[in-house]
């Protein structure tokens, strides 16, 4: 730590201190719990209602005694001293770390409703729809006990039930639902077409994957523009290009592009004189590059699944169908037209923002995760958060086993077969967790030629997703999940019933494997957590290979000498200390990733702010009509037979059209801006600071421009008492919006996802 050990010895003495307070406070609250074991429910709810002010929480130990006594009378669940101690550390504004199966789920419903009891809604923020509805619906007697409303938004909702579920005092929703609705609010042009509700506590389930793994994936509100241009030229003939030859990939996996023979083979099949021509260059070449982006980039059953004639996205993060999404600017198109299928309607981006910004937007976040500690400078950095560990309450019987390394892929994939039907014939239930749903499948099919059945929980299937995990830990079980990580259900031992548990505690419990490393030791922790639940025994085991992504991406400016053994194993120690450097590598990269992008985002997070204000002066004030009669006073005298209802809208409306419209085109021109950036330091120019001058000048030049042709519309467009005809003088909202996410991250292709020859990888 250096010269800096002075500020880790005073953060971990403070939160030592903290730690002890909370106990003590929990210590108390056990002793009053004998008397409120006697209350009614009446005096229950009159004694924690008691313990709270609008100011917070004034008796600390008989809140917890009260929220305790709740919970055993709703939900038949009695917290143990450390979930008391967890709710404590939440309601400071804290993120805790607690080990998987130690009951986060009761622990954050509690904390959500002494939140609420002080007057303040809560926002109980999942990783996905599942663990919204469940959570919710699970959790909802303890809520109602203290006369509270608790609701669940999905990606199901109706407008309707979303409208009311965020005017409840708890509400659960997928962190991206939470989002994408308040992009849509941002396009509204009546303050009754708001759907969500301010909110003053965001608790975030799995939190280090929210605020930090996915921090600066931006979620992305498009809307239509019409059909997509004719591609089935340009994708026969990039289908015909051979790389290597015709066009070059970069060493991440992440950019392709054309040589000169790539581009000549081409321009002969489509019949052109010259990809860069002044004719081709904005249109033909663009469309052409988008299409070797989806022949040579994005995989199927990787990236993406197709089914029933459509193209899904998969959630990298999590092995899961993101519904609703799609990629922006043509690449939709040009991936739907390399699958040879119907291709949709092209949009333009109305509005952005990531997920940390939106965060930030909260008065107190706080949060809960199996993995914290790891993430304790970025929680600190980016947010001001502290961590808190929360001991188990009992000590874990789990053997966490050195990793397996292997020469090479095809070696290890080998090994993971042999080793999975081994303990599968001793009757020990396996869970697997892979990288992608091709993976998933391929090992699947390995282990099914082996007279193993296999229970594959992917991006295909996740509806399923309770069943299948419940039965994870019954015997002879064999599970293969796409990144358990967030998956937020429990195994239990013996099945969902644990009818068997004491048969499966007898073979040694669950036992995790993981296929690869993942590109930081959260993602394997939160795996290896699956097994050893509540002081259950359980092994974990992760297999690697020298080829494996984050071994080569980590790996790339040093180099080991390896002696594998017959079987390609190597057990030299000097080979698993450089696998441990290359993750650490790749940790460090996708810090130094997070540091930069977020210095990108926040100048625009501090113009959002900026357009928010304005656009809350134009929803909620007269501010519109004043300004464009001011500047326009002839044309106002026009109106004057009009209501001034009608007025105010009419001009509201206006105004707000070109403020969001010149909004969409300043978030394209600064992405523009941002994809060149780095050549500015060809010419000795910092790119940062270079980005934040042109970012200022063009924001300014944005308010100037919309008013200005805000003007100019009032002073052409029909207003009658039907309100301003935009869409007859041609400007015209979109009439259909939809979503996707675009990750900034390089690295966020793991494992073995672009190993060639998937399909034979457990062969």
């Amino acid at each position: 730590m250096g010269k800096f050990d002075w500020f880790w010895k005073a953060m971990g003495a403070t939160a030592e201190r903290n730690d002890k307070k909370s106990k003590g406070i929990v210590d108390r609250s056990q002793e009053l719990a004998k008397d409120f074991a006697s209350y009614s429910d009446s005096d229950v709810v009159a004694a924690v209602r008691g313990a709270v002010t609008g100011a917070g929480i004034v008796d600390k130990p008989a809140f917890l005694a009260g929220l305790s006594a709740a919970s055993t009378r709703t939900l038949g669940l009695t917290p143990f001293n450390v979930q008391g101690q967890a709710v404590l550390r939440l309601l400071e504004g804290d993120v805790i770390q607690m080990d998987t199966g130690e009951g986060k789920t009761l622990v954050g419903a509690m904390a959500a409703t002494g939140f609420a009891l002080t007057g303040k809604r809560v926002h109980l923020i999942t990783v996905n729809n599942y663990l919204a509805a469940r959570d919710a619906e699970w959790m909802r007697p303890l809520v109602e006990f203290f006369g509270l409303s608790v609701a669940a938004v999905t990606e199901a909702s109706t407008r309707d039930e979303r409208v009311a579920a965020y005017r409840s005092d708890v509400v659960y929703a997928p962190v991206t639902e939470i989002g994408f609705d308040h992009l849509r609010d941002n396009q509204i042009t009546r303050r009754s077409q708001t759907v969500q509700a301010p909110a003053d506590v965001a608790l975030v389930d799995e939190a280090d994957s929210v605020l930090i793994d996915e921090a600066l994936v931006p979620l992305v509100l498009a809307g239509n523009v019409g059909a997509q241009q004719a591609t089935g030229q340009i994708t026969e003939a990039v289908s015909r290009l051979v790389t290597g030859t015709d066009y070059v990939i970069d060493a991440e996996g992440r950019n392709v592009s054309l040589t000169d023979d790539g581009a000549r083979k081409v321009e002969r099949t489509l019949g052109i004189e010259s990809l860069y021509d002044a004719e081709h260059v904005g249109d033909t070449l663009v469309r052409v590059n988008l299409a070797l982006h989806a022949q040579a980039l994005l995989h199927r059953d990787v990236h993406y699944i197709v089914d029933e004639g459509k193209v899904s996205l998969v959630d990298a993060s999590r092995g899961r169908v993101a519904e609703l999404q799609r990629w922006p600017d043509g690449l939709q198109a040009a991936v739907e037209a390399k699958e040879g299928l119907s291709v949709s309607e092209g949009g333009r981006i109305l509005d952005s923002i990531t997920l940390q910004a939106l965060m930030r937007r909260y008065p107190t976040v706080c949060g809960m995760t199996g993995t914290a500690v790891e993430a304790t400078e970025q929680l600190r950095t980016f947010y001001g958060l502290h961590v808190s560990v929360i001991d188990r309450a009992t000590e874990t019987k789990r053997f966490d086993e050195a990793d397996r390394i292997y020469a090479t892929a095809a070696e290890k994939n080998r090994a993971i077969v042999d080793e999975i039907e081994h303990l599968n014939s001793t009757g020990q239930p396996v869970l697997v967790g892979t990288h992608d749903v091709a993976e998933s499948e391929a090992l699947a099919d390995a282990l099914g030629e082996r007279g193993v059945t296999v229970n594959v929980l992917n991006a295909k299937n996740d509806a399923e997703e309770a069943r299948i995990i419940a039965e994870a830990g019954d015997v002879g079980r064999v599970t293969v999940s796409t990144q358990m990580a967030g998956r937020g259900t429990d195994i239990r031992l013996g099945g969902a019933d644990e009818a068997a548990r004491d048969e499966v505690v007898g073979l040694g419990g669950l036992a995790v494997i993981g296929t690869a490393r993942h590109r930081t030791s959260r993602l394997d922790n939160q795996l290896r957590g699956r097994a050893g639940r509540q002081g259950d025994p359980g092994l974990t085991l992760f297999f690697v290979s020298l080829e494996d992504d984050v071994v080569v991406a980590g790996g790339a400016d040093s180099a080991v000498t390896a002696r594998p053994g017959q079987d390609g194993r190597v057990a030299d120690s000097r080979v698993q200390s450089y696998v441990e450097h290359c993750r650490r590598v790749t940790e460090g990269q996708l810090l130094e990733i997070h540091a930069q992008t977020w210095k990108y985002n926040k100048l625009l997070a501090d113009h959002r702010d900026i357009l928010d204000e304005r656009r809350a002066t134009l929803l909620d004030t007269p501010a519109a009509w004043e300004e464009l009669s001011s500047r326009s006073p002839e044309r106002a005298k026009q109106l004057d037979h009009l209501p001034e209802d009608v007025k105010v809208q009419a001009a509201r409306d206006i105004m707000l059209y070109h403020l969001d419209t010149e909004w969409s085109e300043h978030l394209a021109l600064m992405d523009d801006v941002r994809e060149s950036i780095h050549l500015r330091a060809i010419a000795r120019e910092t790119p940062i600071d270079e980005y934040h001058r042109i970012a200022v000048r063009e924001f300014k030049d944005l308010a100037n421009r919309a008013v200005d042709k805000a003007v100019e519309t009032f002073n052409e467009v029909t207003i009658d008492s039907a309100g301003a005809h935009l869409e007859a003088a041609g400007w015209k909202r979109p009439s259909a919006t939809w979503t996707y996410m675009v990750s900034d991250n390089p690295l966020s292709g793991s494992g073995n996802s672009f190993i060639s020859g998937v399909a034979n990888m457990f062969r």
